[in-house]
């Protein structure tokens, strides 16, 4: 496993080619029996596993990021605007190709609300950086029997059965076993018009059943995720756009380039 921060700068001077990870997490309120951390333990945990099967380097997480959706009425949340999460990716991507020439990034997501900050981010970066190669990978739709079972409880996924087993397998000291019976709650978005804060929609804080959760599901659940995010880095390695890398576009006149 290759971390970003145990390195020495001669190991990070020249990194043309290589695919870097960086894990992109939360701190917010997981309900009464899971961490603050939970998005960032399962961000940071599937990169360096990732990274002892593949040789990918991770990057320093993300730990604070997009959760207004949750609001302040539970305890807990800290939260970047959108808008700075996206600004703060945009810089993770500049300044690790301007330091250590790493133009390839695969942001590994392992919070819902952060997905419109990470697409404003990829698609700055896509746009003004065509230099750079940059994508998001939610870590629980890489693989249809780890979305399947993500969302077996609710769609709304937050702190439920899955969740909850990935915890029990990744550090089952953090999670409070004496609150799970209890801790059960319903998906109740479906058939709404219109968004809510977490306070509005759950009663604490869950969306589902971590009532039934166990450390084997936890741990099937990310040997998938594992299997399906190391494809992508091997593939990520080689890749090249279809057309050759265009230049950065006109903006006054709309016209782009392409170079082979």
């Amino acid at each position: 496993m290759r971390t970003w921060e145990q390195l020495a700068w001669p190991e990070l001077a020249n990194l043309t080619g290589e695919v870097g990870l960086v894990p992109v997490g939360a701190t917010e309120q997981h309900g009464p029996h899971l961490p603050t951390a939970t998005d960032t333990l399962i961000a940071t945990t599937l990169c360096q596993r990732v990274s002892e099967r593949t040789g990918a380097i991770v990057l320093p997480a993300i730990p604070v990021a997009a959760s207004y959706g949750h609001g302040t009425a539970l305890p807990g949340t800290l939260s970047l605007t959108p808008l700075l999460l996206a600004q703060v990716v945009c810089q993770y991507a500049e300044w690790a190709a301007a330091t250590s020439r790493l133009t390839r990034l695969l942001l590994v997501n392992a919070h819902y609300g952060n997905s419109a900050a990470l697409g404003i981010a990829t698609d700055h970066i896509r746009l003004h950086r065509p230099d750079l190669q940059i994508g998001t990978v939610d870590w629980w739709s890489v693989d249809p029997a780890v979305a399947e079972a993500m969302a077996a409880d609710g769609e709304d996924i937050h702190a439920n059965c899955g969740e909850t087993s990935v915890m029990l397998a990744l550090a089952p000291d953090l999670v409070h076993l004496d609150r799970l019976a209890e801790a059960d709650d319903p998906d109740r978005t479906a058939g709404l018009v219109f968004r809510y804060t977490a306070a509005s929609l759950s009663r604490n804080g869950v969306t589902g059943r971590p009532s039934g959760a166990t450390a084997w599901l936890g741990e099937e659940l990310l040997d998938r995720a594992i299997a399906g995010i190391s494809a992508l880095v091997e593939r990520g390695r080689n890749e090249e756009p279809p057309l050759g890398r265009a230049t950065a576009a006109n903006l006054s006149t709309g016209e782009i380039t392409w170079t082979p």
